[in-house]
């Protein structure tokens, strides 16, 4: 995608959706989810960054990062992230002609969603997106059961209740 096209602002903070190429049955990345937390965390630290929100689902992640004051390069983040996933876990997928010609795994969509937040509003909206997907994607029936993601860790900080959107315990019928 033509870099005119994306909002390159440092210090921004954004909301990121990417998949994998082949995205029926395929979950991946939990299964290797301890690949992809180790990439995260290599990049993160060669090119840092702050995640306010991450959860990964099977066959996509979503996330809000924010960049350096004076760093608007996600790009290079995100080929780096899942170029070492792709490096980390064995080569069983199929390759296109031109994925194999061009020496690229078959794992990953090419392009991401990209997102600018532009203000607070946008932030908690895009907040909870990410948390609920697991819900909204009928992976569990309360947000909090689902593993891989940051909903547990912002609990533990106060910003979202335990029982938000679905969680905490099935209430009895005082009458039963």
């Amino acid at each position: 995608m033509p870099n005119d096209r994306r909002a390159w602002h440092p210090g921004g903070t954004y909301f990121f959706t990417v998949n994998l190429l082949e995205r029926t049955g395929n979950d991946l990345l939990i299964r290797h989810i301890a690949e992809l937390r180790a990439s995260v965390r290599v990049v993160k630290a060669r090119y840092p960054f702050t995640i306010h929100a991450w959860v990964v689902l099977p066959d996509h992640l979503h996330c809000v990062i924010e960049l350096p004051q004076s760093d608007s390069d996600f790009a290079t983040r995100w080929r780096l992230i899942k170029d070492g996933f792709s490096k980390s876990i064995p080569l069983t997928e199929t390759r296109s002609s031109v994925r194999l010609r061009r020496g690229e795994r078959g794992i990953w969509q090419r392009r991401y969603w990209e997102h600018l937040i532009r203000d607070e509003q946008d932030f908690v909206a895009h907040m909870d997106y990410v948390h609920i997907n697991p819900l909204k994607h009928g992976l569990v029936e309360r947000v909090a059961e689902w593993p891989y993601s940051t909903f547990h860790r912002l609990v533990e900080g106060g910003v979202y209740p335990h029982d938000w959107a679905g969680g905490g315990l099935n209430n009895l019928d005082d009458d039963d």
